[in-house]
């Protein structure tokens, strides 16, 4: 699983459309915790905020970026990898590589694993075997199913079915 969510202390589910990245604080609520919020909010005519830090809603698409850049001066894994994301989506793979390594080196699973990807279809950088799996390994120790599913198919291709559905057990047991 995705670790788990800081308020109800459930496993967050894989499917990133069953939580919520909130930028004032970059923490990953599940839907529910959310949901939550948002009918003790209705029912006490209170204004909309984080489920978690009490930090007002972002009005617009450029104060939740703000949000993000505030969180990134604390160094704050998930939203350099956020911003990782945002970079990539852009077309700035080099920008990309550089904030996934930084969120990498503190530790974030995420972004071993969107380094992976990065290394896998040559964006920003070379193709490279060796750190593509280096990262898979780093974030399938870490508990990332989909590191350790690729890790899998990896085994399979390089002739070793035995070790290849060890991990693909290990990656539905995740979820």
């Amino acid at each position: 699983h995705k670790g788990d969510c800081p308020i109800c202390f459930l496993p967050l589910p894989i499917d990133h459309t069953k939580s919520t990245l909130w930028s004032c604080c970059c923490k990953v609520i599940c839907n529910g915790c959310d949901y939550a919020n948002v009918i003790r909010e209705v029912r006490e005519k209170l204004d909309r905020k984080c489920p978690f830090c009490r930090h007002p809603v972002p009005k617009s698409e450029e104060e939740f970026k703000r949000n993000i850049l505030r969180r990134i001066k604390a160094n704050d894994p998930v939203a350099i990898r956020q911003m990782g994301a945002y970079r990539n989506q852009e077309g700035d793979y080099d920008g990309a590589i550089e904030y996934f390594k930084k969120a990498a080196g503190l530790g974030d699973l995420g972004a071993h694993y969107e380094l992976t990807v990065m290394y896998r279809n040559r964006h920003g950088v070379e193709k490279d075997k060796k750190k593509e799996v280096y990262h898979l390994e780093k974030a399938a120790i870490g508990g990332e199913p989909f590191a350790r599913h690729n890790l899998g198919v990896i085994e399979n291709e390089n002739g070793r079915p035995d070790r290849a559905v060890k991990h693909w057990i290990i990656a539905a047991k995740l979820g």
